[in-house]
């Protein structure tokens, strides 16, 4: 709740002095709607690429869990082929099975999902949350793992209609195995992603048994067509062939890396969960990049000045980008490995003087970051679902969505500055003034003036799932999430600004409605928006445009 103010007046949110009428389109705004975009940078052809397959008839089937969708490449040219979206939510693997049907699972709600080459959809189980790698045996029999959010082995029944067979629930914490495959001698391989093994099991018996160590953190294991063991090390950005203890890199990559497939060929085929890439390594060594990299899962953008000029930074979930606001040439990229390097998981981003605020619900936790140090100054866990934070006068606030709350971390005595919220999503200051976007009620709110909290006062009403916020010549901008659209708000209502790329919605009500930040920043006269589908950041130039006409 407001420092000082009754519980039930923080939490009704109504009562305020005026309502500005819900969204309006004038002449005026459908002029200002055709502001020419213009695309600065752009990212990765995946959505983040996980696991993959190769289907009886050759493609490369490539799972992409923020993007909810399975992408299908031709392994030659790269060219995508088919993107399978209809009944697919936010898959992490995929694998076929003799007949040509693939399975795949949906990490953030636990189901395991199934296509027929008839186009029949089979849930075959619905576990809890953390089913990632699958693998069919030669026989037809189906077993899936967890890792991140639970940490078990079961079979599964590919048609759905007998129980899932707990196999083991001993692998744990965090993690019991990630991408799978079988070895030659029957047995179930797969690694243990904070354990530095790669261990193999006896499916029927349920006996482990350790096959590898002295990996970083090993991520995926794959046979070839001689059935010698691979395993890819995202840490380390490397797949190690493994022939007894000997252990050799055939490929260098970057850090990030989530899974590999072998074709027919032998021929290598790596995916990485952080820049969205997928590379073909020949049997040579040579590597290509088969599906362009980058920004994978663009989503809370903030702008800062440095020596060489304005700096865009971008929340791109699993890894920290900067670029050059004139030019969008790239100025750094900092990688974060799950669950194991310090920067973490990034959904939004909030600049605090030299240093940055970093958040993200899949972290459950809000970072103050040293991007020179490349260290954690301070770190406040066990939130829940945090989508924003930002520094308000001398407090460290943060958006709750799971709470409905904007919550004080640091700065005054730690508790609620804002409750009964539906889903708060951003936050936006000018130092004296304070607003927050409720996906869930269609408005912004100002919440606190110099420095302090007040009651909710409406700002704008009647929006398409407001998400992002920005100050623009003293006047609020909001970015529906559900459209794309920027308005700019006054005390007429919400004047139409222009149309960019609609954000994508979260899988399951698990996670929050705004699960990737659609956001926007202005500098000046020039608007800077990510597109996360798009996997873009792109500027509207505003100097044309009077907002006080």
């Amino acid at each position: 709740m407001p420092i000082g103010m009754p519980a039930a007046l923080a939490s009704v949110l109504l009562l305020v002095a005026c309502t500005p009428d819900p969204v309006q389109e004038s002449a005026r705004s459908r002029a200002l709607a055709e502001a020419r975009v213009e695309v600065l940078v752009t990212g990765a052809g995946i959505s983040g690429a996980n696991g993959l397959h190769f289907s009886p008839d050759g493609k490369l089937y490539v799972a992409s869990v923020i993007g909810s969708e399975i992408v299908v490449l031709d392994p030659d040219s790269g060219a995508v082929l088919e993107r399978l979206a209809d009944g697919v939510d936010g898959p992490d693997d995929v694998a076929f099975n003799a007949a040509g049907d693939y399975y795949w699972t949906s990490i953030l709600t636990g189901e395991v999902a199934g296509m027929t080459t008839t186009g029949e959809r089979i849930t075959a189980a619905i576990l809890t949350p953390g089913v990632n790698p699958l693998t069919f045996s030669d026989d037809g029999r189906l077993f899936v793992a967890q890792c991140f959010f639970d940490d078990k082995l079961y079979e599964v029944d590919p048609g759905g209609v007998d129980p899932a067979r707990l196999i083991s629930d001993q692998l744990g914490p965090g993690c019991g195995l990630n991408g799978m495959d079988w070895g030659p001698d029957g047995r179930l391989y797969g690694p243990r992603w904070f354990k530095q093994q790669v261990v193999s099991f006896d499916v029927d018996e349920g006996d482990m048994r350790i096959e590898a160590t002295g990996f970083q953190v090993p991520a995926a294991v794959k046979f070839d067509s001689s059935g010698v063991l691979h395993v890819l090390d995202t840490m380390a950005g490397s797949v190690i062939r493994i022939e007894g203890q000997r252990q050799t890199v055939v490929a260098n990559l970057q850090p990030g890396l989530d899974n590999f497939a072998f074709d027919a060929s032998d021929r290598l085929f790596v995916s990485s969960f952080v820049d969205g890439s997928v590379w073909r390594i020949e049997a040579d060594g040579e590597a290509t990049e088969l599906s362009p990299g980058g920004m994978a899962h663009p989503g809370g953008i903030v702008a800062r000045e440095t020596d060489m000029g304005t700096e865009l930074l971008v929340a791109d979930l699993h890894a920290l980008r900067g670029f050059d606001a004139a030019t969008g040439s790239e100025t750094f990229t900092q990688r974060n490995v799950l669950g194991v390097t310090e920067l973490g998981s990034i959904l939004a981003v909030a600049v605090d003087g030299p240093n940055l605020i970093l958040n993200s619900f899949t972290d459950n936790n809000v970072r103050i970051w040293d991007p020179v140090a490349r260290r954690n100054l301070a770190r406040f866990d066990n939130l829940q679902m945090p989508v924003s934070a930002i520094r308000y006068g001398k407090m460290l606030l943060v958006a709750e969505h799971l709470s409905g709350q904007v919550r004080i971390l640091e700065g005054a005595d730690p508790g609620v500055l804002v409750t009964g919220l539906s889903a708060p999503t951003a936050l936006l200051t000018d130092g004296d003034r304070l607003w927050v976007s409720d996906r869930g009620t269609g408005q912004v709110l100002r919440i606190g003036e110099g420095g302090r909290a007040i009651a909710p006062v409406v700002v704008g009403d009647g929006l398409a799932a407001p998400e992002g916020l920005a100050l623009w010549r003293d006047r609020v901008l909001v970015r529906e999430g559900e459209s794309g659209r920027v308005f700019l708000l006054g005390g007429d209502g919400a004047e139409l600004i222009v149309t960019l790329g609609a954000g994508s919605p979260s899988p399951s009500p698990a996670q929050p409605p705004a699960m990737v930040l659609n956001d926007i920043v202005v500098v000046g006269d020039m608007l800077y928006a990510t597109n996360e589908l798009d996997r873009q950041v792109v500027a509207v130039d505003l100097s044309a445009l009077d907002p006080a006409d």
